[in-house]
């Protein structure tokens, strides 16, 4: 996917409107610079932003239509995919991110980009008080079997979870299908042909009643 792909199908598939696109290249100016201070993205990803973590984020949103409610977003680090879905939808989202500098970057992008919508968390998982959320994402946060052990107390069965999951997604699954039931699916990632999102429902420890 080319970055003209990349922002016509932001366009074409979502509708992204002018005012969201000047949000979203705002955002990308802000990841850009501050990389230059602290290690947020990859220097080699730069030239393929709007594809690789804009596109790669904004594409959750349609796998989670139908589900209204709150979101959570773990490890969201240097914005991805929280901040390009607080831009790109309404519904109130959680950001949970422990590192001090990446929680003062988002903090001040989110000041800056005028998101109302935002709660922002700096704390690990484990120390966050469990409360329940109708979407969880996750992108690059722990393998799958930690991911649920750590945020399962935020999920109920109606819970939906997107998992961006790279080329690893297969073998995480079947990693966690060990000790973790529920209704799994892999999905293609439209930025790369070999990528995929894991999108779960109902999970739940193995055994559990």
């Amino acid at each position: 996917m080319t970055e003209d792909d990349a922002q016509s199908w932001l366009r074409d598939s979502l509708g992204v409107s002018d005012a969201q696109f000047d949000q979203l290249a705002a955002f990308r100016e802000m990841v850009i610079m501050e990389s230059a201070q602290q290690n947020l993205i990859s220097t080699a990803s730069i030239p393929h932003f709007w594809s690789r973590h804009i596109v790669d984020s904004a594409q959750l949103l349609g796998l989670a239509q139908g589900h209204k409610g709150d979101w959570l977003d773990l490890g969201t680090g240097a914005g991805f995919p929280g901040v390009v879905l607080a831009i790109l939808s309404a519904s109130p989202i959680t950001f949970v991110e422990s590192r001090r500098r990446r929680v003062e970057f988002l903090s001040d992008s989110v000041n800056a980009l005028g998101l109302r919508n935002v709660t922002i968390v700096g704390k690990t998982i484990e120390r966050v008080k469990p409360a329940p959320f109708s979407v969880i994402t996750a992108r690059a946060f722990a393998p799958l079997p930690k991911l649920f052990e750590l945020a399962h107390s935020f999920s109920t069965e109606k819970t939906l979870w997107l998992l961006p999951k790279g080329r690893s997604a297969e073998s995480e699954l079947e990693s966690a299908r060990a000790s973790w039931q529920g209704m799994f699916h892999v999905k293609p990632s439209v930025t790369d042909a070999d990528a995929a999102i894991i999108v779960a429902q109902s999970v739940q420890k193995v055994g559990k009643t």
